[in-house]
């Protein structure tokens, strides 16, 4: 049975409620496993209220480069800079994305509705506002996610449009979250060159020298005290936006816009 009736069944209903059950189940048992390891627990997907929060945070973030100098990209923004401001920064409206670079759910929403999102910021509905967390590297093992960040601020040290597009070039080559994928800064150099004209000489020193992994740790410690539960979270001028349905699929891009409108008044 198709997954995208419009009225479900009570049949359809027990079937999701179903598959809910196994995914939660199966989720325990993936935590148990985390615990036995020594690694620590992540939840994958919570469902809350007919929403998804994904990846619970469950302690306080890595913070390498502590010994090194704080290095600010130019086009970083906020309180030591730790926000990056992508569209028009006089945008009417403003949506706040929280996410972890390491995150699966975040992945799965950037496959579905990155596009989407990106276009309302390009055509002056909203200015986007990314607030980047790490808390995966401690959850899982690794430094992937403080790693690929200190290179998108090297990203963001150039511009605002390249920080974006390398941010679009790691989701769309996200690794398996627990295989610590973005742990390499080779890879992430290779992964940089998908972006036209940001590797320079200049760049990779950066990354290679670790400039901005203060300023990376600055951004994890922002999130770690921001009160936001996990990853992926959005808000539109305040408001959280339930970007997934009750059985933990992102909605459709008709249906983000339609969100929008909604929660701007916009007709």
């Amino acid at each position: 049975m198709s997954e995208n009736h419009d009225v479900p069944t009570q049949r359809a209903r027990a079937s999701a409620r179903e598959r809910l059950a196994q995914e939660r189940a199966a989720q325990q048992q993936k935590q148990a496993k985390l615990r036995r390891i020594g690694i620590g627990a992540a939840v994958a997907a919570v469902v809350v209220a007919g929403a998804v929060i994904a990846v619970v945070v469950t302690n306080g973030g890595s913070s390498p480069g502590a010994s090194q100098s704080l290095v600010v990209p130019v086009n970083a923004t906020g309180q030591n800079g730790t926000v990056i401001v992508y569209g028009n920064p006089n945008a009417k409206h403003t949506l706040d994305i929280w996410e972890d670079f390491r995150c699966p759910i975040c992945d799965k929403l950037e496959k579905a509705e990155g596009t989407t999102i990106a276009q309302l910021a390009d055509n002056g509905t909203y200015k986007i506002q990314y607030h980047m967390a790490t808390f995966l590297d401690d959850n899982l093992g690794g430094t992937g996610s403080m790693d690929a960040l200190q290179v998108a601020g090297a990203a963001l040290n150039e511009s605002t449009a390249k920080f974006k597009a390398f941010h679009d070039v790691l989701y769309a080559n996200q690794p398996d979250e627990q295989t610590d994928g973005f742990g390499n800064l080779n890879r992430l150099l290779n992964l940089a060159g998908k972006v036209p004209g940001l590797v320079t000489p200049q760049f990779t020193k950066a990354v290679q020298n670790r400039v901005y992994a203060p300023w990376a740790a600055k951004v994890s410690a922002a999130f770690n005290s921001s009160g936001i539960q996990g990853t992926p979270t959005l808000k539109l001028d305040g408001k959280q936006l339930n970007v997934f349905d009750s059985q933990g699929n992102p909605i459709t891009p008709a249906q983000y816009s339609a969100l929008v409108r909604q929660t701007t008044g916009a007709k």
